[in-house]
């Protein structure tokens, strides 16, 4: 979708998250981190629910490593990135 060389919004969906939490309200930059936290953690406890406690950090690694889900990952980052940057600048206005 999204690469370093594309021009999206003047930069790539990463530098503009950077842009965007260095010079946004801290507060609401917190609430997204706060939200982003939460997501991760919740994604996290039903992983290990699954799986064995033990083989959700291989699975994890192994999963980024596999160059067959380099551009499902890069894609799904690149979501991720615009969406916190729209819930950011959303509740800035």
């Amino acid at each position: 979708m999204f690469n370093d060389v594309d021009d999206f919004m003047m930069g790539t969906p990463k530098s503009k998250f950077i842009d965007i939490v260095f010079h946004a309200n801290k507060n609401i930059v917190e609430n997204e981190l706060e939200r982003l936290m939460e997501w991760m953690a919740a994604l996290e406890l039903i992983l290990e629910k699954e799986c064995n406690v033990d083989d959700v950090e291989k699975r994890v690694k192994y999963f980024i490593a596999n160059e067959e889900n380099k551009k499902e990952l890069e894609n799904k980052i690149n979501s991720l990135y615009i969406e916190s940057m729209g819930n950011i600048l959303t509740q800035s206005e």
